[in-house]
């Protein structure tokens, strides 16, 4: 068995996870296997209900010390143990993690014992998976994961349903849906505006529309800040998450350059007016949900005259102007991506790959962010590592 440096805090988990699993131990040359074992073992169906791939190596190879054979062609790692004498492989190939045999058939029921072992050591072993994780943090040797493409496409999925309902109600203007109503000798008509329907489903997109937005612009702001070198480190990345979103658009963004802080302006009065008046219920804080009593009837509390600062404000109905809070948000787009920051969307766009902390520290995202060139020969070297690492070609 390997020596592998446990933190002193851990090693009694190391000895509890290895009474656990026993009998699994490392392979040794009395190990009963074949001699080309390495090369021939097959899979076992019992092996493919494993926990993940990552845990089991952390259990195996950082905590207990068993030796790891390295990699192959399509096998990550390759961990040999013997079980009741007999030999038997852990494996995370190109098509899954497993535990190889000799004859998987005759195997099986020792397979299926060794995974039900595996699953009780992973969980004892849950303090120390808890410890390397937040070491990992701490050190920044993390990636932040890049959700930008799939939230952008929601937006506009959105944002063009909006258009294509506004479309056809202005089609069919005209229509008219016409039916005949009777009830106890009595008929009336009644008449149905299909294009006002059209509407009231624009409005509603608009405003599942706007929310994609803003949940794409609060993941955005954060790759944005990291590869602009604002954020250096991942608890700065954590602390920023979990922040405001006018906090997240004033890291990305020069909130002391005129334009920025214009856009800052127009974009936090559809936040406040519209997208948190819904996310809230539907209740504001100046009274939007209240009519009071008068003379005259029922009177909406936020009086005309208190309307005028709110170009987005929704009234009775929920109306919404839809088409300008929209045009708004998707010329505010056209600007973000603009200037410095337009290498910036080859990477957090288009190439869907997460953000290297560690080439944050050094300096390999700064350089790509010089050109859109130089971050488009940035981001094929490495989407084609991620593809190489992905299919196992060592």
């Amino acid at each position: 068995m390997n020596t592998r440096k446990v933190p002193e805090e851990f090693k009694f988990i190391r000895e509890r996870v290895l009474r656990v699993i026993k009998p699994i131990i490392p392979a040794t040359e009395s190990t009963q296997a074949e001699k080309d074992f390495l090369f021939s073992a097959k899979r076992t169906q019992a092996g493919r209900s494993l926990p993940p791939y990552y845990l089991v190596y952390f259990l195996f190879v950082d905590l207990l010390g068993f030796k790891n054979l390295g990699q192959f062609e399509k096998v990550s790692w390759s961990v040999p143990i013997d079980y009741r004498g007999r030999a038997f492989l852990i494996e995370h190939r190109k098509f899954g993690l497993g535990i190889f045999a000799r004859d998987s058939a005759e195997d099986e029921t020792a397979a299926s014992e060794i995974s039900i072992l595996i699953h009780k050591g992973v969980k004892t072993a849950r303090p120390y998976f808890d410890y390397i994780a937040q070491q990992a943090v701490s050190n920044s040797k993390v990636n932040v994961l890049n959700n930008s493409s799939d939230l952008y496409d929601r937006f506009v999925f959105l944002s063009e349903s909006v258009k294509n309902k506004l479309s056809e109600a202005e089609q069919r203007k005209d229509e008219k849906d016409v039916d005949l109503n009777e009830y106890d000798g009595w008929s009336w008509r009644s008449v149905a505006l299909p294009s006002a329907r059209l509407r009231f489903e624009a409005r509603w997109l608009a405003l599942s529309a706007i929310e994609a937005f803003f949940s794409w612009t609060e993941h955005v702001f954060i790759h944005l800040a990291l590869l602009q070198g604002k954020l250096s480190n991942a608890e700065e990345v954590a602390s920023l998450a979990g922040s405001e979103w006018s906090s997240k658009y004033k890291t990305a963004l020069p909130i002391d350059d005129l334009q920025s802080k214009r856009w800052f302006d127009e974009l936090i009065q559809i936040k406040n007016e519209v997208r948190n008046y819904i996310v809230h219920g539907a209740f504001g804080k100046q009274g939007e949900a209240f009519t009071f009593h008068s003379g005259t009837g029922a009177v909406p509390v936020l009086l005309p005259h208190n309307k005028q600062s709110k170009k987005y404000s929704l009234g009775a109905g929920l109306e919404l102007k839809a088409e300008e809070a929209l045009l708004v948000i998707e010329d505010f787009v056209k600007y973000l991506w603009s200037g410095p920051r337009e290498p910036a969307k080859i990477y957090i766009q288009r190439s869907e790959l997460p953000i290297i902390m560690t080439m944050i520290a050094d300096g390999s995202y700064a350089t790509a962010m010089a050109s859109v060139e130089s971050m488009e020969g940035f981001v094929d070297h490495l989407s084609g590592e991620f593809d190489r690492a992905a299919n196992m070609d060592w």
